[in-house]
């Protein structure tokens, strides 16, 4: 149910974040679908690039990308924001986002960008069913690593976990965004966006020490 942002107000919001952060010696990825605001990001500072369409939306991102040295994030998502939850469908749902992953990756080879700056992200709760897509996903993450690409996953505080745990209020989900980011480091991901940085490093801390 996202309503677009235009793309000069989406500079506007975080070119001055990223310029006010470039100098704190940390990775910045910048979040967006339009090519001019990666490019603007790109200049301010930004490290990495992270487009939920995969660089489908914006046909001038790929090249931006592709000139740039910066690694890039493939995510999946079924149909635009406005509507991606209305009725999302798949044959199979590990499946189909696989082999869309696939698809993207070699696009984007094709495109300009050495597979050695590319990771994946099958897109948790982007135009998934809440519980049945989203749980399927992540007990059948390892299938992913398969590609031979980086692994991210964005799990934190998303409806499926308050579907599963009863927890409506998307702050108050922390043991479950928790959990599922030990799920997914078990199951070979790279990287876990989190909003619960410290509880998440404790946990992750311990699972390492475990094995």
């Amino acid at each position: 149910g996202a309503t677009p942002v235009w793309e000069g107000d989406e500079a506007e919001r975080i070119i001055p974040v990223i310029e006010g952060l470039r100098d704190e010696g940390v990775i910045l990825s910048v979040d967006t679908r339009h090519a001019s605001v990666m490019e603007k990001a790109l200049t301010a500072g930004a490290h990495i690039i992270n487009d939920v369409s995969a660089f489908t939306f914006d046909p001038v991102s790929l090249s931006i990308a592709a000139r740039s040295s910066a690694p890039v994030i493939l995510m999946h998502a079924q149909g635009a924001p406005q509507t991606m939850q209305d009725n999302p469908e798949y044959n199979n749902v590990l499946l189909d986002v696989y082999d869309y992953l696939v698809d993207r990756i070699e696009a984007c080879v094709a495109g300009g960008v050495d597979r050695s700056r590319i990771l994946v992200d099958p897109g948790i709760g982007f135009g998934k069913r809440v519980v049945r897509d989203n749980i399927s996903l992540m007990n059948g993450l390892s299938l992913f690593l398969t590609l031979s690409c980086p692994l991210l996953l964005g799990a934190s505080r998303k409806r499926f976990i308050g579907a599963v745990t009863g927890v409506d209020s998307a702050p108050d989900r922390i043991v479950g965004s928790v959990t599922a980011a030990v799920k997914a480091i078990e199951q070979g991901a790279n990287i876990v966006r989190v909003h619960d940085v410290s509880e998440t490093v404790e946990a992750l801390s311990l699972t390492q020490a475990f094995r």
